[in-house]
């Protein structure tokens, strides 16, 4: 622990406050005795508004003590917005999380990763576009950051796995706290393989629906750039189009978010065929990023020495029992 003692975490951990609110505390504060000694009146100032309930300073150290000793027998990490070894291009944004709590190996920072979400209820083109795309991308070497979810993220996360790189899931709950749980099997894959477990929420945190919107700020955060495969007119899948939009991210709609299918109907596709009305590039294979990326790869076939069509049946399969685990 730096001389800073357990501030960061302190900041990280207090209630009623904006990511940004907590990144300028720990800009301007020096070590948890600053903080401890403040008073609601204090915070007000420097805030510069109203904080309706105050925070209980020795919960809050109760709360920061009960993470270091998680982070000892549990191998769950933290890392500060003011240590180096933050993530650079989350720290860009404008709301960066104070911590980020992690398990695994945090993604190299010379490396470019590369976003894909989409719908949980993809049709079979989509979760076989997925798999290919992320396997394509793997095979060049890039690593796919996406959220674990069901459906199509949890395709790109097989995907990419099977290509034999890193990959990274960024969590709408504590990184102790597989969500949904039928994922559970993949993210020990994702650590296995080097990559990582991440999330803002402190461990043992359980998944909120609100706590999703805000995870997907930091998938585009991560991500050079994003690649929307299947999105219906609402889906979190545009959110985090969204924000890769606003910081400024490359981002792509698959082919598949834009057909009719037999299995599949344009009206579960309209938020990825609004997003292509309104600019977004359309990728048809891997190579399309690795072209626009200037990254060497043989040709613009995905496929190579991907495993055979009955092992990714497979893995559609297990996706498709993930959902209706789920919700039957």
């Amino acid at each position: 622990m730096n001389n800073r003692g357990m501030l960061d975490l302190y900041v990280s951990l207090l209630p009623h406050l904006r990511p940004a609110e907590k990144i300028n505390i720990l800009q301007v504060f020096d070590n948890e005795e600053d903080l401890t000694g403040q008073t609601k009146e204090d915070m007000e100032r420097f805030l510069g508004r109203r904080i309706e309930n105050f925070w209980d300073i020795d919960k809050i150290r109760t709360q920061a003590e009960e993470i270091e000793t998680v982070h000892r027998n549990r191998s769950i990490n933290w890392v500060s917005w003011s240590e180096p070894e933050y993530p650079p291009l989350l720290r860009e944004i404008y709301d960066p999380p104070a911590v980020i709590y992690y398990r695994g190996a945090l993604p190299d920072p010379n490396k470019s990763l590369l976003g894909m979400v989409g719908t949980r209820r993809p049709s079979p083109e989509a979760a076989n576009q997925a798999y290919t795309l992320a396997y394509g991308a793997g095979k060049a070497g890039l690593s796919v950051v996406s959220g674990l979810a069901l459906g199509i993220d949890a395709m790109s996360h097989r995907g990419n796995l099977a290509s034999g790189v890193p990959g990274y899931a960024v969590l709408g709950s504590g990184v102790d706290e597989i969500y949904p749980s039928s994922n559970r099997g993949l993210a020990k894959r994702i650590l296995d393989c080097g990559g990582a477990l991440l999330s803002e929420y402190p461990p043992g945190t359980r998944p909120a629906k609100w706590n999703f919107p805000a995870r997907n700020r930091i998938i585009a955060a991560l991500s050079r750039g994003v690649i929307i495969v299947e999105a219906p007119k609402k889906s979190g899948a545009l959110i985090t189009a969204a924000f890769a939009l606003e910081q400024g991210k490359d981002i792509w709609v698959a082919s598949c978010g834009l057909q009719e299918h037999q299995y599949s109907s344009l009206h579960d596709k309209i938020g990825t065929i609004n997003l292509a009305g309104d600019g977004a590039e359309i990728i048809y294979t891997a190579g399309d990023v690795l072209e626009k990326w200037n990254i060497e790869f043989a040709d613009n076939d995905d496929s190579g020495d991907m495993p055979a069509w009955d092992s990714i049946g497979m893995e559609m399969a297990s996706s498709m029992a993930d959902f209706l685990e789920i919700n039957l």
